[in-house]
């Protein structure tokens, strides 16, 4: 017997304010306590492939129940999807790519697998935290010492990653693992939502709401700031259920939904 959770989630993408394509793909299995969110890059339909590339794959991956074994089933998918988007760049003579941020829930515990500035937070007892550093040139620089924090945010190379998926045969991604509790809130979103609003807004959004309220909420606050690039948010809230049977997934709204406004 165990404690097993159940999974209330808000999912949201939006192409924003001033770009005609959303290069940004949003994956949601509840049931299986998978989700996603990949930023293409590579211009117009090239970063929407790339995006998408990664979400079909996640989408149909088996993932075996021990949550070592479901990590490393994703990690696989990950790195077959980045070996895909490698050779269609190849071909295409030219760069395609995608960031992508991951989180997968077995019973107590999580991880995040993620290659690009794509970013997942949680929120604990009325606090949120990062559990992602960027895969960018100006992180590195901070990281460094050759950058002040309040300065990264703002440089004229924050765009410029140092890590993503499709561009090298070699994919390099980052894991964190740790256990959750009843009442954490998770929130996986594109860089289109943390350019323009700050972990503490975040933070005051997400106590006492309902995922699904939260999405909506932060998407807005996006485009009220002018939204010049697509933006996405998946909002994961854990409370706890009944003792079950271990190994039973559970209830959730289906595999592979994507909702955009």
């Amino acid at each position: 017997m165990g404690l097993m959770l159940r999974y209330e989630q808000g999912v949201r993408t939006h192409v924003g304010r001033v770009r005609k394509i959303n290069e940004d793909s949003v994956l949601a299995r509840p049931r299986d306590g998978l989700w996603a969110i990949a930023d293409g890059m590579g211009g117009h339909a090239r970063g929407q492939w790339a995006s998408a590339t990664i979400v079909r794959a996640l989408d149909g991956v088996v993932l075996p129940d021990a949550f070592d074994d479901a990590v490393a089933a994703v990690t696989a998918t990950l790195e077959a999807a980045n070996a895909e988007i490698c050779r269609a760049g190849h071909e295409a003579g030219g760069a395609i790519g995608s960031t992508v941020v991951a989180l997968l829930i077995r019973d107590d515990r999580y991880a995040v697998l993620w290659a690009g500035d794509s970013r997942a937070y949680r929120c604990r007892d009325r606090l949120l935290a990062g559990l992602t550093t960027d895969h960018s040139q100006v992180e590195q620089m901070v990281a460094s010492g050759l950058l002040e924090r309040d300065e990264a945010d703002n440089h004229p190379m924050a765009h410029v990653l140092s890590r993503a998926v499709g561009v090298r045969e070699t994919l390099l991604l980052d894991r964190i693992e740790g256990d959750v509790a009843a009442g954490d809130v998770f929130l996986l979103c594109s860089d289109g939502l943390s350019r323009l609003v700050s972990p503490l807004e975040i933070e005051t959004r997400l106590i006492d709401t309902p995922p699904a309220i939260v999405a909506g909420a932060l998407i807005a606050c996006a485009l009220e700031r002018g939204a010049p690039d697509n933006v996405s948010v998946a909002v994961i809230g854990c409370d706890a259920t009944t003792l079950v049977e271990l190994g039973q997934r559970p209830a959730g709204e289906g595999k592979g939904e994507r909702a955009t406004w």
